[in-house]
């Protein structure tokens, strides 16, 4: 079964998407967490130590930031938390390439639950980067929608079903 929980920042997506990762998993389910941590970035480093706090020991923590493919196997159940920042790591990339690992993603043999920031709300940047950032996040959230079983949209805590 695969999964998608997308919303705004502090929505609430990675608690629901927590719990539905748990709801679903056969066997103790994988935390793949996305954040590449060269950043120096002190206030998310808080962020991080406060979402593994939460999840406590219901997970097993893995930490990959650029190749999901490599680290999901088959018959397991998986959170991705989250795409958002799988993306920025790798937004040097193609837009194939990123859409092709993450269709790729659909085949695997495994339970995933994917969390994507909504950041496609808001107006068009005006710097090129952030276009490219806010146009790739549409296009991989339009992806996953397209093979994901269930769709979920977060605000406030609460979700509502789309798919």
């Amino acid at each position: 079964m695969k999964i998608l929980y997308f919303g705004g920042q502090k929505s609430g997506k990675s608690t629901l998407a927590e719990a539905k990762a748990l709801a679903i998993a056969t066997q103790k389910p994988y935390y793949l967490a996305t954040y590449d941590h060269s950043f120096g970035d002190e206030e998310m480093g808080n962020r991080i130590d406060r979402h593994r706090n939460a999840r406590g020991e219901n997970f097993i923590t893995l930490e990959e930031s650029r190749d999901l493919a490599h680290v999901i196997q088959p018959h397991h159940t998986y959170l991705v938390d989250c795409i958002s920042m799988w993306l920025l790591n790798r937004l040097d990339e193609s837009e194939e390439a990123l859409v092709e690992e993450i269709e790729a993603l659909g085949g695997v043999d495994a339970n995933i639950v994917f969390v994507l920031n909504d950041v496609g709300s808001g107006v068009i940047p005006n710097d090129p980067i952030s276009r490219r950032y806010v146009d790739l996040s549409g296009i991989i959230g339009q992806t996953l929608a397209r093979f994901c079983d269930e769709v979920y949209e977060v605000k406030l805590g609460l979700e509502k079903r789309l798919k």
